[in-house]
């Protein structure tokens, strides 16, 4: 069969590949590694001259002097400072001195430690199961004590201790007539078991 030599991989496209990388690299590394042409950075302290303050006479280089016996002794301790680098407000100012003291009078009673607080209202025993509807008459809810059914209106007495406050669709708000609490009941049905 002849055709073993249309199909041999050429050498020539792999080394001018290989060429091409090798010069890319080159150019890369040129460029990465050449020293900067532009002018240096200037340091905010550059330009000026070191000045000595008011009152001070210009430093004679003979004094430069290093003191070795200074450079053993201990640092000094840290100051006690109110300073605070990252808070940027003015200090706050003092407080203000305390008033006059208050009187009997001004003073508020506290609370006896160890008073139970008062106890909650008793619990109304009934059971609010229904609730309907009639022209002209409004809103009638049905309560029972499991033993007796009653109905009421909103602001009728109930069994001469309960007053209905308001009847919902889901739920009564009940208190009781000498004003000691106010509950709400659930509609809950006929859930009470006969004993």
């Amino acid at each position: 069969m002849g055709t073993d030599g249309q199909f041999a991989p050429s050498r020539r496209p792999r080394t001018s590949l290989l060429v091409l990388l090798a010069i890319v690299l080159a150019v890369a590394a040129f460029v990465a590694l050449r020293p900067s042409t532009g002018p240096a950075p200037r340091t905010s302290n550059s330009g000026r001259a070191v000045q000595p303050g008011a009152g001070e006479k210009p430093l004679d280089p003979r004094e430069l002097k290093v003191r070795l016996p200074d450079l053993e002794k201990p640092p000094p301790e840290p100051a006690d400072t109110e300073r605070n680098p990252f808070r940027f407000q003015p200090k706050a100012p003092p407080p203000p001195p305390p008033g006059p003291p208050r009187g009997a009078e001004d003073l508020v009673p506290l609370p006896k430690v160890g008073t139970p607080p008062p106890p909650p209202p008793p619990q109304i025993p009934l059971k609010f199961i229904g609730v309907t509807e009639a022209p002209g008459v409004g809103k009638i809810a049905a309560l029972s004590d499991c033993k007796h059914t009653v109905q009421g209106r909103e602001g009728e007495e109930i069994e001469g201790r309960y007053r209905i406050v308001k009847i919902g669709v889901e739920s009564l708000v009940i208190e009781f007539l000498d004003g000691t609490g106010q509950t709400t009941l659930r509609m809950s049905g006929q859930d009470c078991v006969a004993k």
